[in-house]
């Protein structure tokens, strides 16, 4: 074998050693990535029991239970659909009705998510990338327009 071929196939054995080792890096994160739905790609994609996912979107009016202890109780829309989100813990000081929430969590049924990380905006324009490209392509969204009102 000549010094090039040795060469080429070094470059190629290092090559299939590099692919290998970032397959075997994105399969075993696979389980870990959590990927953002709206409620409606929830409905429309029948997600497995189990899975681990975020959903954002508007806090509907009027959906908020407070029980005892820490625990609450919401749905969040995108006008079209609605899953209900039930946390455990503080809410961020800026949540509530009518604006927008991004819940991590659970799905515990198909429109049902035990959250454990609730994100809100963070002031009166601001509202997760995600969401807003989510009610855009629902047609819910206009620039400008205030979400506190639903």
């Amino acid at each position: 074998m000549t010094r090039r071929g040795r060469r080429l196939a070094l470059i190629a054995a290092a090559l299939a050693v590099v692919g290998g080792a970032a397959g075997l890096a994105l399969y075993a994160l696979s389980d870990s990535i959590v990927f953002f739905y709206s409620p409606s790609e929830v409905v429309e994609k029948a997600l497995r029991p189990g899975a681990r996912l975020r959903v954002g979107g508007l806090v509907k009016s009027g959906s908020v239970v407070k029980s005892a202890g820490e625990t609450v109780a919401f749905v969040v829309t995108d006008g079209a659909n609605n899953v209900s989100v039930s946390y455990q813990g503080l809410l961020p000081d800026l949540f509530r009705e009518g604006q927008g929430v991004v819940a991590e969590g659970v799905l515990a049924a198909p429109d049902q998510l035990r959250a454990d990380t609730i994100l809100a905006k963070h002031d009166e324009r601001y509202m997760p990338r995600e969401v807003v490209e989510a009610l855009k392509k629902e047609g819910r969204w206009r620039e400008g327009e205030d979400v506190a009102k639903p």
